[in-house]
């Protein structure tokens, strides 16, 4: 119930590029009691600017209802699986996806500019597909695939085979891709396929740099959002005001609202 500042700074970004758009956000920690449409200004002050920002509790009893998923969802032990949040999380957004259909971004992702394609998947590497930025219309066919996928070839104790492992795989039977040989964004079938450059213009085992001061600064010119890889992030490594790091200007310019409160907090 107190999510960290990035996770902030992703709404408030997402708000900012989308003002015409709701930006939900599921948490746990809601009660079922809790209004379904609460918004922003009533739980964090940050964000009462932001009127499209609304907090919905996640029940996932009843979001994997008439899904495949919902036979896993039944038969899972959670106190059994040792990545449970990340798992859970992967079968959420593809039965959100399912259901709603829309833009889902994970909770380390800040936004830049607007996605231009109604349909989407992203990839984070070379060889392998995201599972942290995608975008469907609601019951599009390739998110049914992706609950089929995950539930067929549920292996709970591997990281990232539920997540990034679904979407790889389920791509490279959709349309055939298997890597990208080129910088350019590439079609499959009715989805864009985008580059790694759209969302992840720095890899996974660079992540460090975010947190790292740059002589002359990326201009991100070619992303649509920038992944932060905060699961790398073992240590804890937060933006701090004034440390000239990446991480610090990304917040000055795509949540200004949220680094200004920061910025107050460590003057007090």
């Amino acid at each position: 119930m107190e999510p960290p500042s990035l996770v902030i700074c992703a709404l408030e970004s997402a708000a900012r590029v989308y003002p015409n758009r709701p930006v939900v956000f599921f948490m746990k920690g809601l009660s079922q009691n809790w209004l379904l449409n609460y918004t922003a200004h009533q739980y964090f002050p940050t964000l009462s600017t932001f009127q499209n920002i609304h907090f919905y509790p996640l029940s996932m009893a009843e979001l994997f209802k008439d899904t495949p998923l919902e036979s896993w969802y039944e038969k899972v032990y959670p106190s059994l699986e040792i990545y449970w949040t990340h798992v859970s999380s992967d079968a959420c957004r593809f039965a959100m996806m399912w259901k709603y259909g829309g833009v889902y971004l994970d909770a380390d992702v800040i936004s830049i500019r607007p996605i231009p394609e109604t349909n989407f998947v992203a990839a984070e590497s070379q060889k392998l597909t995201s599972s942290s930025v995608f975008g469907l219309s609601s019951h599009h066919r390739f998110s049914w695939q992706c609950m089929k996928n995950f539930v067929e070839h549920y292996k709970g104790d591997v990281w990232g085979h539920q997540g990034p492992g679904v979407f790889t795989r389920v791509v490279k039977k959709w349309c055939g891709i298997t890597e990208f040989m080129s910088s350019e964004d590439m079609m499959c079938s009715n989805i864009t396929y985008y580059h790694h450059k759209r969302f992840y213009p720095i890899s996974f085992d660079s992540w460090k740099q975010f947190f790292q001061v740059w002589e002359t600064l990326p201009d991100f010119n070619e992303c649509y959002a920038v992944h932060l890889w905060n699961f790398m992030n073992k240590n804890g490594n937060v933006m701090v005001p004034g440390s000239n790091t990446l991480v610090e200007h990304l917040y000055k310019e795509y949540c200004p609202t949220t680094y200004t409160a920061l910025l107050k907090e460590n003057s007090v």
